[in-house]
């Protein structure tokens, strides 16, 4: 496996822990529909939490939630409203990101919580 898939496979586990940590009931990971993936949807109190873990080992570029497109925004809500349909639930859904950037050996997360707004 490539180097930065193991990365992403690691921010994501670090990111479930930290949500389980934080009480939030995790529903699903890796959830897909069509070309849409949402990394962890979650249950915390009334509310789904569509989450996208992006994991950097370098923020030179920019953050790791500067790198979340308009297009992938749009993905997210798709596969989230299938959720919501195929599993019949009516709860409010809250889109968040957790970036997880790895500096030397260690990992510094950031849980950015109702993180964008879509319509």
């Amino acid at each position: 496996m490539a180097q930065h898939n193991e990365l992403g496979k690691e921010g994501e586990r670090l990111a479930y822990e930290l949500l389980v940590e934080k009480g939030y009931k995790i529903l699903e990971q890796n959830y897909r529909l069509g070309k849409a993936e949402v990394d962890i949807i979650a249950l915390k109190e009334e509310l789904l939490i569509a989450v996208e873990v992006k994991t950097r080992s370098t923020n030179y570029f920019g953050n790791p939630e500067e790198f979340i497109t308009t297009k992938k925004k749009q993905l997210l809500v798709s596969a989230i409203n299938s959720y919501v349909i195929n599993n019949d639930i009516d709860v409010e859904v809250q889109f968040d990101i957790i970036t997880v950037l790895k500096q030397k050996n260690e990992f510094k997360l950031e849980h950015i919580e109702d993180a964008f707004l879509f319509f």
